[in-house]
């Protein structure tokens, strides 16, 4: 990352400015390291020229002030139009405060509207995933507006599994599959055969939930002896990872997981990599912030993410074959 300089090598705030939200985020975040005197070798050099040409306590302060203006007018805004579906995630950040450097939780919501567009709702800062942190988090989007979710996707942490319909009563929770063959690995030995894991995993291609549960009792029936601990904990849990059959089937591969969120992820670690150590929890949310406010307004601008029509129409199905 260029580091914004006029021609005679000193740091530019005029040439800041014209740097992206997120960039700034990043810089920010880098110089209030070095000036705390707690950067790493990697950050020093990163920030070596920015730092030692006139760049004060005084200067990250304006940039963050008028960072954190817009960053907060986006995480408050009204939300006025409903969200059939919500996706929520939780990323850990590690935080230097008072000396002690701690994991921190970084909340994530992503809803879906009628118009089949993504959008960030919002990006909060816990000390841990709890259920108190989930349910304030909840809360607070549903004091915002939030209304109208009807499927919500995560992974099973308890904490969050007890705050949803705490919250947000009457909805259907998907637990990503994704998450759920990686705790799988938990109940297996070391080398186990693949071919179990591969068919495990082979039943979330299926079209139907009937062709899941033949394909799931045959697998119980081969593994089972091998593997008692693994069919028995799949056996008892899967279940939860299987509502997403009562979407449209063009959704489904879509809303099985919250790999919806591995791109902005992906973006979020390559940034934060580079601190490492966030010198505060005010910088740390300030930089995942700007990322995701960034892949906002990029979904905003892609086309349709998913056809809406199709649930209304797999609703009214619903409602007939009921009648």
């Amino acid at each position: 990352m260029k580091v914004p300089q006029d021609r005679q090598g000193r740091f530019s705030t005029e040439l800041f400015e014209r740097y992206q939200r997120s960039e700034k985020a990043l810089v920010a975040a880098l110089a209030e390291m070095y000036v705390q005197g707690v950067s790493t070798r990697k950050v020093k050099q990163v920030t070596e020229e920015l730092v030692g040409h006139a760049f004060s306590a005084s200067a990250i302060s304006a940039i963050n002030k008028r960072l954190d203006a817009s960053l907060k007018a986006f995480c408050e805004r009204k939300l006025k139009e409903p969200f059939p579906y919500l996706i929520l995630d939780a990323r850990y950040e590690r935080i230097r405060e008072d000396g002690i450097i701690a994991s921190h939780a970084v909340l994530i919501a992503i809803g879906v509207d009628w118009e089949g567009r993504r959008e960030v709702l919002a990006v909060e800062l816990a000390n841990r995933e709890s259920r108190s942190s989930w349910k304030d988090f909840l809360e607070t989007l549903k004091a915002r507006g939030l209304h109208g979710v009807e499927f919500v996707v995560s992974d099973d942490h308890p904490g969050l599994k007890k705050a949803i319909p705490e919250v947000l009563t009457g909805v259907f929770w998907q637990r990503c599959y994704v998450h759920f063959l990686r705790n799988a690995l938990d109940y297996v030995p070391r080398k186990v055969d693949d071919d179990c894991l591969l068919e495990l995993r082979w039943m979330y291609d299926r079209r139907d939930i009937a062709e899941v549960r033949r394909d799931l009792a045959a697998w119980l029936g081969k593994w089972g002896g091998k593997y008692p601990k693994l069919t028995g904990w799949v056996e008892e849990n899967i279940e939860e990872t299987l509502t997403y059959f009562r979407l449209p089937l063009a959704h489904r591969k879509h809303m099985n997981s919250t790999n919806m969120l591995e791109r902005l992820n992906e973006e979020i670690r390559r940034r934060t990599y580079v601190v490492r150590i966030f010198p505060n929890g005010e910088s740390c949310l300030r930089l995942i912030r700007a990322l995701t406010v960034a892949r906002h307004e990029a979904w905003l601008e892609d086309h349709r993410y998913l056809n809406m029509d199709l649930l209304k129409e797999h609703k009214k199905d619903a409602l007939r074959q009921a009648a």
